[in-house]
């Protein structure tokens, strides 16, 4: 016997087998049809018996494995079923003869045997006979189980009948030798009639009786009858079969220990002893340490057990034997078996027995030295396909008694063996199919959302190793799909166990197989039903941390106050409440961010990354995973440097509808692989929350001037301004702003408000500084898509430029040419007289007059429309206006000299020139007065005397020339301080300066 029967358990000893064949040309899903339908009757209740017939079946065993039916009975095929498909009556005698041919195979053996036959109708079919069953058809058979069981009682006869025979034979008579196939040859020329042969024959009939005696249901002479083998092959040592006895002693012991079978599955076996042995029946008693005594009483050993005569021979049989002592002589019946080469069968089968046994009892390590024991039997030459069931038995057992790791060795040893050299058309598939068999063993699972769960399991190098082989198993099976997806785990979940130049070789590799068939999130199937879960690459890049961005300062939608929402019955009335804090971090995901996304607006996220490969990373498509709303996401792409740092990236896209949007990962595509990161699979992902409400749809402006934008940022403002504009004017000058506002949204503008507010000064400003008419640009509302409307500003700028009492004093203390009149005055002589001397040219005179002033304001467009302006919502958009002003002219004194007439008087005025540029003043229709660049003059004027409203109602004209000359642009008349209108010519081009006269009066 060459092919071991790894299935083999003890319960096995007490079955009869039967054999199930197909005769001639039969469909191989219709005889496993009936044969599953056959093998469904495994226990027969013997009539007028309180006994039962265990059957074991076949559809395919070796003849040669027939020749130790002797040796152990559960090997001899006692029943022959055959399976034919007849098709006429003149193929019925060839089918006769077929199933008498399969018969001779072993007849030796036969206890009956029955044919099945389908399809034939007609006379033959409606003979009746014992050994043939005829039916119409495959699914016309209502009657094969009972003719099976049938078939079964007749078994049992016959099988009792020989029981008796052996079981009677008396000690006169001269009993045969059975011997095993290799044993033939060497009892040639014994002496037959020596004590020594007597005993070596009786002891193995008592060995072949108790076997006979287990199958026919009879499990307390079983045991009688195996002590007495034992005791009798024990003195005359004959081994191989005292191996026997006690292998059959142990499966008696472990048949009535554990009913329930060792196999791994119950098979609803009752126990078989008889009814008196109450106490045995007890499953408490039946399976706690020792042994649990079952004295036999001879004289109950009459017609359905030994003679009394027999029974007499040892008296009252030893207890049944208890779980220790099973494995004890299971250990010491494979000692014997290891002593015969060709009893190697033999010996694996009683190791997988025992090691069964020893798996129910859980005693793993004593089931490991059976199993390594089993590793090294030799069974000679055994093909590729006996090996690969060798080391898949093995396998099983290892995981059976819970050693998954050496259970997960022998498996991917099977696996290799597969596809061994010399074998000419490796099994790809099978070698794939048993590779996924191992991943257990080794701490693998296919699903990465294990791998995020704690610390890595198992060894890092056998798992990269057993995954390139899934790999290479995978290509070679034509699948670069599976190719792919296992390349993908690798990298996700062995990132960090690779080295550098192992994860370069990985990704190379993944390269080659994506251009061939690409990366995705779909869920592969195997031909099996086995699912392989998507792999996302979430660690190439590596994210850190994810932020939802607020819109620019221009789109952000605000509230109208009167709609607010009223969110204060969801806040507490403490100040701190650690238990809602602890609630609101463990649901930072799922926390609703304070500010608001508009329909229609591009919306940004923020995402801090890195680069963990040693060499630059690119990502082709990177773009946002949202629900809750239509959100079209804008990939992006991206070039990280090698082990880059943390990067930030930031990610777009644009909300279609309103709602509330959760932002719930990202997609990538990296070296060919689509991957969706979910943020809920990424624990280590810091957030401040995924969830915004999107708003109905806003207009959107654009806003352009006429004027630079602006280099200085506004001082103390607590706006953030969309745009802001500079320029730089003289005290008194007036400047036009063309500001221009297009709507470059997708909704109509419906509103336009415009305010303004100056920001903190501490100057005096006089008359107002920013003024302009809304109504013609209200008029053109609403404003479609691309259209725009002008809004024209002015900006004026007046203040007081006198500084303080010093200045005033040192312009007017210093010698003054005066046009048309005497430089002595009475007046002069009022002054205070002056500290010190100063040059009026000097450079400390010139820095208390030459100091630039500065006004700052901030223009805020309110609009809306579409939508939005339903549900309550507005945009504004904030300009800020920087004015650097400069002084122009000073009027240092103010004084009147009597005229000719008494009711007339000339006025004095000093006039101070402070820019850098020549000008000319006149006054009434007085001759132009030219004044140099820090030059003080005095000219004079006519004025009737006494009346005050005459003083207003004088001008003064002062032009600022320029040596390359100019167009005139315009003039303006302003009132200065209260007192006169002086009326000022712009006359400069480059410039484009409108002075304005401040002076300080001494009347």
């Amino acid at each position: 016997m060459s092919i071991p029967d790894y299935m083999q358990c003890a319960e096995d000893h007490q079955m009869v087998l039967v054999v199930v064949q197909p005769v001639g040309i039969v469909p191989e899903d219709e005889f496993f049809r009936i044969y599953k339908r056959i093998a469904s009757v495994v226990q027969v209740s013997i009539r007028d018996s309180q006994r039962n017939l265990y059957i074991r079946y076949r559809h395919h065993y070796l003849p040669e494995n027939n020749e130790w039916g002797d040796f152990q009975t559960h090997r001899k095929v006692v029943g022959l079923i055959s399976v034919t498909t007849c098709g006429s009556a003149k193929e019925w005698p060839q089918t006769s003869d077929r199933f008498h041919c399969q018969k001779d195979v072993f007849g030796a053996t036969l206890y009956d045997s029955r044919l099945l036959v389908f399809g034939l109708q007609g006379e033959i079919a409606e003979q009746q006979r014992t050994d043939v069953a005829f039916y119409p058809s495959y699914d016309d058979c209502p009657d094969v189980e009972k003719r099976v069981e049938d078939f079964v009682e007749s078994i049992f006869i016959v099988l009792e009948s020989k029981r008796l025979d052996r079981a009677t034979d008396k000690s006169g008579d001269k009993i045969p030798l059975l011997c095993v196939p290799f044993e033939k040859k060497d009892f040639v020329g014994l002496d037959t009639d020596s004590r020594h042969y007597k005993k070596r024959c009786q002891g193995r009939m008592r060995k072949h009786v108790g076997d006979l005696c287990l199958q026919a249901g009879m499990l307390q002479d079983a045991l009688v009858h195996y002590h007495m083998a034992v005791e009798l092959l024990r003195s005359v040592n004959d081994f191989l079969w005292l191996g026997a006895a006690l292998e059959g002693l142990c499966s008696a012991s472990v048949i009535f220990h554990y009913p329930g079978g060792t196999a791994g599955k119950a098979s609803g076996r009752e126990p078989s002893l008889a009814h008196g042995q109450g106490q045995a029946a007890d499953a408490g008693k039946r399976h706690r340490p020792g042994a649990q005594e079952v004295l036999i009483d001879p004289g109950a050993l009459t017609a359905n057990g030994i003679s009394a005569d027999t029974s007499s021979e040892i008296g009252r049989a030893k207890n049944c034997l208890g779980p220790e002592d099973i494995i004890e002589k299971y250990k010491e019946a494979i000692s014997y078996y290891g002593k015969y080469k060709n009893a190697g069968v033999i010996e694996l089968e009683a190791c997988v027995k025992a090691v069964r046994v020893l798996a129910i009892q859980k005693r793993a390590m004593e089931a490991s030295e059976f199993l390594q024991n089993a590793v090294y039997i030799n069974l000679g030459q055994l093909s590729e396909e006996e090996k690969i069931q060798r080391y898949s038995i093995l396998s099983e057992l290892y995981h059976l008694i819970g050693f998954h790791r050496k259970s997960a060795f022998f498996k991917r040893v099977a696996a290799m063996q597969c596809v061994a050299p010399t074998i000419p058309e490796p099994g790809w598939r099978a070698c794939y199919k048993l590779l996924l068999e191992t991943l257990p063993g080794y701490s693998l699972c296919l699903d990465p959302k294990d791998f995020s769960k704690g610390s890595h399991r198992g060894w890092a190098a056998v798992q990269v190793r057993l995954l390139h082989e899934l790999v290479y198993a995978s290509r070679r099976m034509g699948n670069p799909g599976l190719s792919v997806r296992h390349l993908s785990f690798l990298l996700q979940t062995m990132l960090d166990l690779l080295s550098d130049q192992e994860k370069k070789e990985v990704t190379q590799s993944l390269e080659n197989y994506t251009s061939k068939c690409p990366g995705g999130m779909e869920v592969l199937t195997l031909p099996d039903g086995l699912k392989l879960p998507p792999v996302p690459l979430s660690k190439l890049p590596i994210v850190r941390s994810v932020k939802l961005l607020d819109l620019p300062v221009s789109l952000r939608p605000h509230k109208q106050k009167g709609l607010l929402e009223n969110n204060m019955s969801s806040k507490s009335p403490f100040i701190y409440s650690p238990i809602i804090m602890q609630r609101t971090r463990g649901e930072e995901r799922t926390k609703k961010i304070e500010f608001r996304w508009v329909q229609g607006d591009v919306c940004e996220v923020q995402l801090m990354v890195y680069n963990p490969m040693p060499f630059e990373l690119r990502v082709e498509h990177m773009g946002l995973l949202t629900s809750g709303v239509e959100f079209e996401a804008l990939p992006a792409a991206l070039s990280l440097p090698a082990e880059s740092g943390l990067y930030p990236v930031t990610l777009v896209g644009v909300p279609r509808t309103a709602g509330n949007i959760n932002v719930n990962g990202y997609h990538t595509s990296v070296f060919g692989v689509t991957s969706d990161c979910l943020l809920d699979g990424l624990p280590s992902v810091r957030t401040s929350g995924c969830v915004v409400e999107v708003i109905p749809s806003l207009p959107r402006l654009q806003l352009s001037t006429s004027l630079p934008r602006s280099a200085h940022p506004l001082r103390p403002s607590k706006e953030e301004l969309s745009s802001s504009v500079s320029v730089q004017l003289f005290n008194g000058e007036t400047q036009q702003l063309t500001i221009t506002l297009e709507n470059i949204g997708s909704e109509d503008l419906e509103t336009l408000e415009v305010t303004s507010k100056t920001c903190n000064t501490k100057e005096k400003l006089f008359g107002e500084f920013l003024s302009w008419d809304l109504e013609e640009a209200v008029s053109q509302l609403p404003l479609k898509p691309g259209q725009s409307v002008t809004l024209t500003v002015n900006v004026k700028v007046r203040l007081d430029f006198s500084g303080g009492e010093n200045l005033l004093q040192d312009l007017n203390d210093d010698g003054i040419s005066v046009t048309g009149l005497p430089i002595s005055s009475p007046l002069r002589q009022v002054l205070k007289p002056r500290a010190e001397t100063k040059p009026l040219g000097s450079e400390s005179s010139k820095t208390d007059y030459n100091h630039v002033k500065t006004l700052e304001a901030v223009m805020t467009f309110k609009y809306s429309g579409g939508a939005g302006k339903v549900e309550g919502y507005y945009r504004d958009l904030s300009l800020g206006v920087h004015v650097d002003i400069e002084p122009s002219v000073f009027f240092t004194r103010v004084s009147t000299l009597p005229a000719t007439r008494t009711r007339q008087c000339h006025l004095l005025l000093d006039v101070f020139n402070s820019t850098e540029h020549e000008l000319m003043v006149s006054a009434n229709n007085n001759q132009d007065l030219v004044l140099h660049p820090s030059e003080c003059q005095r000219p004079a004027a006519g004025s009737s005397r006494g009346e005050p409203s005459l003083y207003r109602s004088m001008s003064l004209v002062v032009c600022v020339s320029q040596e390359v000359g100019g167009t005139l642009i315009g003039e303006d008349e302003l009132v200065v301080n209260g007192w006169s209108g002086i009326k000022y010519i712009k006359h400069m081009v480059s410039i484009k300066h409108t002075p304005f006269a401040a002076f300080q009066p001494l009347l």
